[in-house]
C-alpha cells in the first residue's frame, strides 16, 4: 500500500519514510506542496500525510485543490500548528484527520490503519468503464463478463486510467504510478499501452484506450460504436 509524505522538513519526512516502510508501506516524498499536489493527483497513493507550512503551495491549498478536483484520497494532517482553528480549518478544507506535532508514532500509525479501514468501507470495490471491469482488491479485470489477464504493470497503468475515465491521463503520471522506481523512460508506457490494446480492445474488435495526441491516454466507454 503506498502511501505520499508531504513534509519539508527533510529529517523528519526520512525518518516517517523509514518507519512506515518497516510497518509495511511503501512510501514516496515530497518536500513541497506543489510537488506534493503534483503526486497526489495520480491517485496512486491510498493515504497522504501532509504538513500545513509548506513552501510553494501550503497544506491547506493542496487539501482544498484536491477536493474540488474529485479526489477523496484520505489526508491525515500532521502539522506543528496544534490550535483549535488551525484544526477546525484543516478538517474544513476536506483533511480526514489531523495531529499535531510533536506526536506518538504509535497513534500515528493506528491512526493511518483507521483511515484505510474507513476508505476501504467506502471506495467502489470494482471500477467500471463500460464493460470494462477492474476488481482492484482481486487485481482482476474482466471485458463483458470475459476475464482479462494483466501484468501488474498493465493492470496498474490501466486501473489509472479507470480512476480517471475519460480523462486525459499524461505518460509522466502513468509512468510514476506503475514504476515509481523507474520513471524516467516514457517507452515503458506506451509497450504497456500497446498490450494493453492488444488485450481489452482488439481482442474484442473494441476502442476504448485512445491515444490523446500531445498528452498522453484516455480510457472512455466507446460500446456505442461496438
Amino acid at each position: 500500500m503506498r502511501i505520499l509524505v508531504v513534509e519539508d522538513e527533510v529529517d523528519l519526512a526520512h525518518t516517517l519514510r523509514t518507519g512506515l516502510t518497516a510497518e509495511g508501506y511503501s512510501v514516496d516524498l515530497a518536500h513541497d506542496g506543489r510537488q506534493g499536489l503534483w503526486m497526489a493527483r495520480t491517485g496512486a497513493y491510498a493515504l497522504v500525510v501532509l504538513d500545513l507550512m509548506l513552501p510553494g503551495l501550503n497544506g491547506y491549498k493542496v487539501c482544498a485543490q484536491l477536493r474540488r478536483e474529485g479526489n477523496a484520497t484520505p489526508v491525515l494532517v500532521l502539522t506543528a500548528k496544534d490550535g483549535d482553528r488551525d484544526q477546525a480549518a484543516a478538517l474544513d478544507t476536506g483533511a480526514d484527520d489531523y495531529l499535531a506535532k510533536p506526536f506518538s508514532y504509535m497513534v500515528l500509525v493506528a491512526r493511518l490503519r483507521a483511515l484505510v479501514r474507513r476508505s476501504a468501507a467506502t471506495a467502489p470495490p470494482v471500477l467500471a468503464v463500460g464493460d470494462l471491469s477492474l476488481d482492484v482488491a482481486g487485481r482482476v479485470c474482466r471485458r463483458g463478463g470475459v476475464r482479462v489477464d494483466l501484468t501488474p504493470r498493465e493492470f496498474a497503468v490501466l486501473e489509472l486510467l479507470a480512476r480517471h475515465a475519460g480523462q486525459a491521463v499524461s505518460k509522466g503520471d502513468l509512468l510514476y504510478h506503475a514504476w515509481p522506481d523507474e520513471a524516467y523512460d516514457p517507452n515503458l508506457v506506451e509497450v504497456r499501452v500497446s498490450s494493453l490494446r492488444r488485450k481489452v480492445d482488439t481482442a474484442f474488435r473494441r476502442q476504448s484506450l485512445q491515444t490523446v495526441r500531445g498528452t498522453g491516454y484516455r480510457l472512455v466507454d466507446d460500446r456505442e460504436r461496438a
